[in-house]
């Protein structure tokens, strides 16, 4: 039996450059890595490619005046803005394009955390002060009186400061769950979260409002710049003080590509995949990693579906606790050999993990390589879909 299941490595690559033919450098990245540790790929494998090199590969970058020259087409007067997260690399870069469009701002934020998770206040102080989140909104005066020491455990930031800064005088706050509260400033409505965008904008439709943009409406055209058809500004990032790297585009012609010529190359079936943040909350800070729109904008076919896995743990408690060492372990080979393609509602599944492989691998892909120096934008991911039973 083999002793080793799932194992990952971070593999190295040049630093990305507008134009550079990103196939040709996962493929050779990937050839020195295996020459230099002398391992073979094998078949079900699955190569990870992190989406900021995809970007960068792309030029899929836009400026700060190219977001206000947008803003200014589609919004003719003042802007109110819904539900943003709070970040210094994402939604800060774009509130600087919008607030360049000279419009008057008015800006919602949700409390006590924004949508992933990142603390606006002191949840404490809600209930000291009695304030009821499901109904109650706090004034720009409110946040100040009660809340203006707070500072973001990570960060040290104080959002509502930071983003007072960017924008200056022009805008006003508001902060409020209830994403109606901001008709009563404006009707004209830039939707800001990102999973539950949708449900935001039906609820401000609803509610009566002029104009219900998202932020997948802005940069989501080709107008010779960067753009994300289907995601627009989600899933930006600061590239530098005036520039932001949109998420990826096309990228499903790069994962077919890669495995393509990986099957040329090794006559192995190996999967592709673009992965972005992980799909994983932190358990001090309770902030949930996902701020890109999705885990995965592009994979190839084999890594559409979820596990389908039988818990080891429960059959030797169970159905085969009367066996132990190598009978048990034959008998929970046979019990995984025979298992069912569809273990939904089976006890014999209860408590393994009913999420997407994309997003699980996904998640495994971006702990490996971090958001810093590591160095390593392509991962790969070897036996995750191994089992006991595969000697």
């Amino acid at each position: 039996m083999r002793t080793i299941g799932t194992h990952l490595r971070g593999i190295r690559a040049p630093i990305i450059k507008e134009g550079d033919n990103l196939v040709d450098i996962i493929i050779s990245s990937l050839e020195k890595s295996i020459q230099e540790n002398d391992f073979k790929l094998r078949d079900n494998d699955v190569i990870g490619v992190t989406e900021s090199i995809v970007a960068r590969a792309q030029g899929n970058y836009v400026d700060i005046d190219d977001i206000a020259e947008e803003i200014n087409e589609k919004f003719p007067n003042e802007i109110g803005i819904v539900f943003p997260i709070l970040s210094r690399n994402r939604f800060a870069m774009i509130l600087k394009g919008i607030a360049r469009s000279n419009k008057k701002i008015y800006l919602q934020l949700s409390y006590p955390n924004d949508e992933v998770g990142n603390p606006l206040l002191d949840e404490d102080k809600l209930i000291e002060k009695n304030i009821n989140p499901y109904s109650d909104v706090i004034t720009e005066e409110d946040y100040y009186n009660y809340f203006s020491d707070f500072k973001h455990p990570f960060t040290g930031i104080n959002y509502i400061d930071l983003y007072k800064e960017i924008v200056g005088d022009n805008i006003e706050f508001v902060i409020s769950n209830k994403p109606e509260t901001i008709l009563e400033y404006t009707n004209d409505v830039l939707v800001a979260d990102i999973h539950t965008r949708h449900r935001t904008k039906e609820k401000l439709k609803n509610a009566g409002a002029n104009l219900v943009l998202g932020l997948d409406d802005i940069c989501n055209k080709d107008k010779g710049k960067g753009y994300n058809e289907e995601y627009g500004l989600l899933g930006s990032n600061k590239a530098t003080d005036r520039k932001l790297k949109l998420f990826p585009r096309d990228g499903q012609s790069l994962v077919n590509q890669v495995k393509d010529k990986l099957k040329e190359k090794t006559n192995k079936n190996i999967e592709v995949m673009i992965y972005g943040d992980g799909a994983f909350k932190d358990p001090a800070a309770k902030i949930w990693e996902l701020a890109d729109p999705v885990v995965s904008p592009a994979y190839t076919s084999g890594l559409e579906g979820t596990p389908s896995e039988v818990k080891l743990k429960y059959l030797a408690d169970n159905d085969l606790k009367e066996f132990k060492g190598d009978k048990l372990l034959e008998k929970m080979k046979d019990e995984i050999k025979n298992k069912e393609d569809d273990l939904v509602a089976n006890i014999k599944s209860q408590g393994t993990t009913p999420r997407r492989l994309t997003d699980l691998l996904g998640s495994l892909c971006d702990l490996a390589s971090g958001s810093g120096d590591k160095g390593t934008p392509i991962i790969l991911i070897q036996g995750y879909f191994d089992s006991l039973a595969d000697d």
